[in-house]
């Protein structure tokens, strides 16, 4: 029997260490994105909620001649130990990838981390202290708001509409920080085919916004998972293709290549490299030399521009499929139409809860992402996250089908026990057509 004045006594009934941990894990929590997918894999389930790549569009021989050549030629130095800012071949050929969004730098600048969210946590750890604010998209990336909190600090959430991230409302959210003594870190930002709104920021509104950053003197951190993955006309040039010294550039091979390789980057200022280097190296000593030598081989000898391409059709034809899936099953609701990326930023009426039908919809072999998971502060029940990236165009079909009876029948519902009834005309009107202007 555990003495009642011992450490392991003061626990809960489930943990008895739990009055041990720090305090800084009381925010770490599983994202609802991550509890999903033990429901979404079950193979009788469309699962339109993660946001996993089609690497079945990666020919196999590609990536097969690329490690037996590593090994063959290689194999010693891929097996070792290695550097803590990365393989130096790996780090020139990302230059590559990045000069594709406008960006000119040194490798010496580049920090290749275990997959983008690597870097993310690791930038988080440098620089956020409790208490912090960190400045963000209002919806912004799930799993970035978990390792922020997670360094006890706080996500206020600037809002968006079609065109990205707005201005004016940035201003006004550094004026009410600053004015009431808090700390803003930093702006975290995916301005291109956003997580999870599908949007881009527009051309203007990134010179506004990197003006507004250096006026205020707030880093940026630039998240780029998806900036050649556009559908038609070529987005606009990073956010680090115009500011070197307050901007930090990530980038991954994940969705151009695959996410199982985990090889990421950070593109940072001198400064900030250096304590990045460090960071990695007391997080994980050095990245795999072997999927970076992978990687690296597969960049010097494959057509990597003509395989990206090809993803890019295929989530084209995904993308289109789950819009005129949308406009046949559910015109009456509004959704964002991306030009690239994996999402589509779905609106339901105000009387309906995303979360709430969330078990309804697992009953009815369909699973998506409420639009809670985006937000820190639990706004976005009347939103959800669409992936068209992973099923196919049939079962996507066959997923808002499933998704219509879902949000129908909650609707019916409402309308006989609640009172709410039929949609009015002007929510009837907005359609994909028409998306919404603003994404709060």
């Amino acid at each position: 029997m555990t003495d009642q004045g011992s450490p392991r006594s003061r626990g809960n009934n489930l943990d008895p260490w739990y009055d041990h941990y720090a305090q800084r894990t009381s925010g770490l929590a599983a994202s609802e994105v991550r509890a999903l997918f033990a429901v979404a894999s079950r193979p009788e389930v469309v699962s339109l909620a993660g946001g996993m790549p089609y690497v079945a569009a990666l020919p196999e021989d590609l990536v097969v001649g690329a490690m037996d050549r590593v090994m063959h030629e290689q194999g010693p130095v891929a097996l070792q130990y290695g550097s803590g800012q990365g393989v130096p071949a790996l780090r020139e050929q990302i230059l590559d990838v990045m000069a594709l969004e406008g960006i000119s730098a040194s490798a010496d600048d580049v920090v290749v981390t275990t997959g983008s969210q690597h870097a993310l946590e690791l930038f988080s750890k440098l620089f956020l202290d409790p208490g912090d604010v960190v400045l963000a998209e209002g919806p912004s990336y799930v799993t970035a708001m978990v390792i922020f909190k997670s360094y006890q600090a706080e996500v206020d959430h600037v809002p968006m509409d079609e065109h990205g991230l707005i201005p004016e409302a940035l201003r006004e959210h550094i004026a009410r920080l600053k004015s009431a003594g808090r700390t803003v870190k930093f702006l975290y930002t995916i301005p291109t085919f956003h997580n999870p709104a599908g949007v881009t920021l527009s051309w203007e509104r990134r010179l506004e916004i990197l003006e507004i950053a250096r006026a205020n003197d707030i880093l940026v951190l630039e998240d780029n998972p998806y900036g050649l993955l556009y559908f038609g006309e070529r987005p606009p040039a990073a956010l680090r293709s115009v500011e070197r010294d307050g901007v930090v550039y990530l980038g991954t091979f994940s969705k151009t290549l695959a996410p199982g390789f985990r090889v990421g980057w950070a593109l940072a200022p001198h400064a900030i490299r250096e304590k990045l280097i460090l960071a990695n190296e007391a997080a994980v000593l050095s990245p795999s030399s072997f999927t970076q030598l992978v990687v690296s081989e597969y960049l010097k000898d494959a057509d990597w521009k003509a395989q990206i391409d090809t993803f890019r059709g295929v989530y084209r034809e995904r993308k289109e499929t789950m819009i005129s899936a949308l406009r046949e099953h559910l015109p009456e609701l509004s959704w964002t139409d991306p030009n690239g990326g994996f999402y589509i930023w779905l609106t339901l009426p105000p009387h309906l809860d995303a979360k709430a039908m969330l078990p309804r919809a697992v009953t009815e072999l369909v699973a998506y992402t409420p639009g809670t998971a985006f937000y820190a502060d639990g706004s976005g029940r009347h939103n959800m996250r669409l992936s068209f990236c992973y099923p196919t165009p049939e079962n996507i079909r066959v997923g808002i089908r499933r998704l219509a009876t879902v949000i129908n029948g909650e609707q019916d519902l409402l309308d006989t026990f609640a009172g709410t009834g039929p949609l009015s005309a002007e929510r009837a009107d907005r359609t994909s057509n028409n998306p919404p202007t603003d994404l709060r």
